[in-house]
């Protein structure tokens, strides 16, 4: 398949499938408590099979065009991944979503790997709008959804029941002439 590589330090960004359940499973086992403070993802992939049903679940996402799931791998081990859980292309808007397990933060991989799907999503597929949603508590993805220069949208009070606690979940996002322009100043620095 393909590696889109993300620097120097050996970082990739990679379709995440189903073959990929075992790997996958040991990942989300290493950082699972990180992983789910603030939102179940692969909460419920326990085993092979439930790991591999999440992965079939993108996988059938992908092919309908609704979503997709991609894997950060650093040194060829998977420590992560973006996704768009949200895909509509005939309206123009995503949502994006990250993860990571522990070992992999504070590097720039989240960062990094966002942009180069944003850059997909707004020049390959003419996306308009990316949305990011996130609680304020999980200031490592507020400071993610600055970094790519998205703009605080508002905030959806107590929308996001988890762990028995209902969370605030703020809204970002960033446009398609705004990303452009934002890379463009970029370029001429």
């Amino acid at each position: 398949m393909y590696a889109i590589s993300l620097g120097d330090d050996g970082a990739e960004l990679r379709p995440l499938e189903p073959w990929h359940a075992e790997e996958f499973l040991a990942h989300l086992d290493r950082g699972r408590e990180f992983i789910n403070q603030y939102v179940p993802f692969g909460s419920k992939a326990t085993d092979v099979a439930g790991a591999r049903a999440l992965l079939q679940s993108f996988a059938d996402r992908r092919a309908a065009d609704t979503g997709c799931l991609h894997g950060l791998w650093l040194d060829d081990k998977l420590v992560g991944g973006v996704l768009f859980p949200h895909f509509d292309a005939q309206h123009g808007t995503c949502e994006m979503g990250v993860w990571l397990e522990p070992a992999a933060a504070g590097r720039g991989l989240v960062t990094r790997g966002a942009r180069a799907l944003i850059d997909w999503a707004f020049d390959e597929r003419g996306m308009h709008r990316v949305e990011w949603q996130a609680s304020p508590a999980n200031e490592p993805s507020v400071n993610v959804a600055r970094r790519l220069g998205m703009t605080r949208e508002g905030v959806l009070r107590e929308s996001f029941p988890h762990r028995g606690v209902r969370h605030d979940m703020e809204v970002w996002s960033v446009l398609a002439p705004e990303w452009r322009e934002a890379r463009a100043r970029a370029a001429r620095i």
